[in-house]
């Protein structure tokens, strides 16, 4: 299986960027996708999940802010508003294949998202 995360890059406070993950080589259509990030020296943080159904989370960190969703097995993730704060390598996430469950055991390389002040 496979996960490529791909729309990183430098912006200004008060910028925006997008976000794709395409999954691949999974068996079955992803029950449960989800967008991660990491700041060196920090936990990696969950930020959003999309179920299959469209259902989708959003931690408070990025409420209002961030959009995430979904075309069978692509991620997205809207980013708006961009703080410095939301600096940090973006990861995509999905589950074992055939596992129904919002458990992420499978990443992506990442992508760099730079916000400059």
């Amino acid at each position: 299986v496979r996960l490529v995360e791909s729309g990183g890059g430098s912006v200004q406070a008060g910028g925006s960027l997008d976000l794709t993950c395409v999954a691949s080589e999974y068996p079955v259509s992803i029950y449960c996708m989800a967008w991660f990030r990491q700041i060196p020296g920090k936990e990696r943080e969950e930020i959003a999940r999309v179920r299959l159904n469209g259902y989708t989370t959003v931690s408070d960190s990025v409420k209002g802010r961030f959009t995430a969703s979904r075309g069978g097995d692509t991620l997205f993730l809207r980013m708006n508003t961009l703080i410095p704060e939301d600096t940090a390598t973006y990861y995509c996430a999905a589950p074992e294949p055939y596992r129904a469950e919002c458990a992420f055991t499978r990443f992506g390389q990442g992508t760099q998202v730079t916000v400059s002040s």
